[in-house]
């Protein structure tokens, strides 16, 4: 989905670190995330699973992984309720 977003934090060796960032870029694509072999592939795919663009990182110089979804619209939400039965005869004291 547009707006979904991949951070990346590598360790670059004597104490650095450096973040990449994969962006879906335009409607309709997705990121993807996968990993094999010792390495992470990032990528950013078309709706007909294209690959975009990808970056690829080492599993072993990989420090944080963060998956931002995109932002959804204020009308947009979920509406969570909680309901309880109450078992009747018994009580906790009894």
């Amino acid at each position: 989905m547009k707006g979904d977003r991949v951070e990346a934090v590598v360790d670059t060796g004597a104490g650095g670190t450096q973040t990449f960032e994969i962006v879906a870029s335009r409607a309709g694509r997705r990121i993807e995330v996968t990993t094999a072999r010792g390495v992470v592939e990032v990528t950013e795919v078309t709706r007909g699973g294209t690959p975009v663009r990808t970056g690829r990182f080492m599993a072993s110089r990989l420090i944080a992984l963060v998956e931002h979804p995109a932002k959804e619209r204020d009308e947009a939400r979920v509406e969570v309720t909680t309901r309880r039965s109450l078992r009747s005869g018994k009580t906790a004291a009894s």
